[in-house]
């Protein structure tokens, strides 16, 4: 838990430093969770799991996420390329903790937009996942297909919503390793506050339809958005615990990032 509370304080202080350069831009953080929005975007994820289900108490995990999302099209397209980097810790018999890291298995969706305006942007496309994992603990070792659907409505300049849909099973890849077919859904929730200032959740609620299991987390946060010259910096901290789960998942996670839109 050391390590959670110096991610928090660490978080914290960024916040603070930061908010000497925020700009009043309400419109703008409405549309600085919006997904789909039409502007170049680069994210910055990470997932620090201290406590797992069906795990040794002193397991844990962590995953850092690189997003890239390109408008094509005028805004009618929307390209969005991850690449996970992940770190698995597990107890040994002497009592120390082996650590495992590396990266993990990319992913991408093209999402057709076929409503977009300011008020509401849905999307959906294919999604495809690659077998790039340096450690076999870390990927599939499959390639897999799906799909993506994403809503976002910003109906009020309060409160926004919307949701993202994915589903993706197993086509090729090793053949001693397990199949695949799993589908998450995550709503996403914003509350504006002002000046920039917001609450926020956005869980994954996961299913492993091939092995029987799922985490549902639930989430809340906060966040801050601010603009700076023709780039809008998105940065949040957001606890999430899993009120149901099966196999080894999260039971508690702290979700963090800075996605930066640029203009």
């Amino acid at each position: 838990m050391k390590t959670l509370r110096t991610r928090v304080c660490l978080f914290m202080c960024f916040l603070i430093s930061i908010s000497v350069f925020s700009q009043e831009a309400e419109g703008n953080a409405a549309q600085a969770n919006n997904p789909l929005a039409n502007m170049t975007a680069l994210n910055f994820h990470d997932y620090y799991m201290p406590k797992l289900s069906n795990a040794p108490d002193d397991a844990y995990m962590n995953t850092a996420w690189v997003r890239f999302a390109k408008p094509l099209s005028g805004g009618k397209l929307l390209l969005r390329v991850s690449t996970p980097i992940s770190t698995i810790g597990l107890p040994e018999v002497n009592g120390n903790v082996k650590t495992l890291n590396g990266l993990g298995d990319m992913n991408a969706f093209m999402s057709y937009n076929f409503v977009s305006n300011p008020t509401t942007t849905m999307g959906a496309g294919p999604l495809i996942t690659a077998p790039t994992s340096t450690n076999q603990a870390l990927g599939t070792g499959k390639w897999q297909a799906g799909f993506a659907f994403v809503a976002f409505f910003a109906k009020s300049p309060i409160f926004q919503y919307g949701a993202l849909v994915t589903w993706q099973t197993s086509f090729a890849g090793q053949s001693d390793r397990e199949s695949t077919n799993n589908a998450a859904f995550q709503p996403f929730y914003f509350w504006q506050l002002g000046k920039g200032l917001y609450l926020r959740g956005a869980p994954i609620w996961y299913f492993d339809i091939k092995n029987d299991a799922y985490s549902v987390p639930i989430a809340l946060g906060i966040g801050k958005v601010i603009k700076l010259n023709d780039t809008m910096i998105n940065c949040f901290i957001e606890p999430q615990y899993s009120m149901l789960t099966a196999g080894t998942q999260p039971i508690f996670q702290v979700f963090t990032g800075i996605n930066l839109q640029f203009m």
